[in-house]
């Protein structure tokens, strides 16, 4: 006999389970999770997790001030631990787009971050290893930084299930099962469970459960990849987290004795997640080298300790795709983020359990994030963008 449930979960990353979160703390029934491996298996659990509110458009920026204020009182909101640390953020960007940079901040600001434009003298002060020489003007946001990804999936999914949420984990959803235009329910490895909503939260494998629903969102895997360097012996311990424009990287402290940095090098097309390599080549080492030299001349003198690989899902304009899908009633998603939805994810579940449970997202707009923006001919691309027409994983 088949399994009953009001709302089943597909993936069990930051986005998946803040949405079950959400779901029982709205009073939502019977959810039900099912995860191919374990909680953050896939490109939760290897993310950068930087918390902060630099974004180029409204939409993002709102769903990154209402998660920031989950991170800053995640004992009360949640419970448990996520490991936030709230050390800084500074964002560095074109001269040229100095335009950007204030219309951005001020953007930021008007909706409730706590952002700034500080002068690269400024800069120099929080961090005295940076190279400040390529910039006249510097984005900070004090109350930015960084959580531990795992660490905020696990108290996703302890206060879900403290609220009646059944995780199937290493259970693999097979099928999508519909009729009559509706959702009926899902197929898995360990048998069927019956229900009228599915939120599909799957990452890079979301692709296999839309294909048989005939639905296809340009949704493409690609690699996301990271290194670790040690400090420099004359490295300054006072050590933020960055967003760098310039040389298209992003950066944070590990252990206040290293630094994590991922580097745009080209979007890597992997086609098969299941089978995705977990390192990095040296070729992008030394891509890290460069970069992170380029902006702390200090580091020429590190030497790397780590590295991991990823895959992401990434929509053919790199936002969100977030939506109450229209081929099929009870049918939802949150897909193609390219990387930057960690932090964005409280948001995210609270938003996809209002419009569940209460028929419309109401703590923030998501019809920038519906998934007909592509065949209406209106992919999303930001007015003050920094140059960059089709962000990624360094937004």
């Amino acid at each position: 006999m088949a399994e009953i449930a009001d709302v089943i979960v597909i993936g069990a990353g930051a986005n998946g389970s803040s949405t079950a979160f959400h779901l029982a703390q709205m009073g939502a029934g019977k959810v039900v999770v099912v995860e191919r491996g374990h909680l953050a298996a896939g490109a939760t659990g290897k993310s950068g997790a930087l918390v902060r509110m630099h974004y180029t458009n409204e939409p993002e920026t709102r769903l990154a001030v209402e998660s920031h204020r989950y991170f800053a009182n995640w004992g009360e909101l949640v419970g448990g631990e996520c490991g936030f640390r709230p050390i800084g953020l500074l964002t560095f960007t074109p001269p040229e787009y100095r335009d950007h940079l204030e219309a951005n901040v001020a953007m930021q600001r008007e909706v409730g971050a706590d952002a700034r434009i500080i002068s690269p003298d400024d800069a120099l002060a929080l961090d005295p290893s940076l190279y400040v020489g390529d910039v006249t003007a510097v984005a900070y946001e004090p109350r930015a930084g960084y959580a531990d990804p795992n660490a905020t999936t696990y108290a996703f999914a302890r206060a879900a299930m403290d609220r009646g949420v059944e995780f199937k984990l290493d259970t693999r959803a097979t099928r999508v099962l519909t009729g009559g235009g509706q959702v009926t329910g899902v197929e898995t490895t360990a048998g069927t469970i019956q229900a009228p909503v599915v939120v599909i939260a799957a990452g890079a494998w979301a692709n296999e459960l839309f294909v048989p629903l005939g639905i296809d969102l340009g949704l493409v895997p690609v690699a996301a990849r990271v290194t670790l360097f040690r400090w420099a012996f004359d490295r300054s311990p006072k050590h933020l987290t960055y967003i760098d424009q310039i040389n298209n990287t992003w950066a944070r402290p590990v252990d206040d004795n290293c630094t994590l940095i991922g580097a745009e090098s080209g979007v890597r097309v992997s086609p098969d997640p299941e089978h995705a390599p977990e390192a990095v080549d040296e070729n992008y080492i030394q891509v890290c080298r460069e970069k992170l030299v380029a902006r702390f001349p200090v580091m020429r003198h590190s030497t790397v300790r780590g590295n991991w690989a990823g895959i992401l899902m990434m929509s053919p304009d790199a936002r969100p795709i977030i939506d109450k899908l229209p081929q099929h009633e009870g049918l939802y998603c949150m897909t193609g983020d390219s990387g930057t939805s960690f932090k964005t994810s409280p948001a995210i579940g609270k938003c996809l359990a209002e419009w569940i449970t209460e028929g419309r997202p109401k703590t923030v707009d998501l019809t920038p994030f519906r998934s007909t923006r592509f065949a209406e001919g209106k992919p999303w691309e930001d007015e003050y963008n920094y140059g960059i027409a089709r962000a990624t994983i360094s937004r």
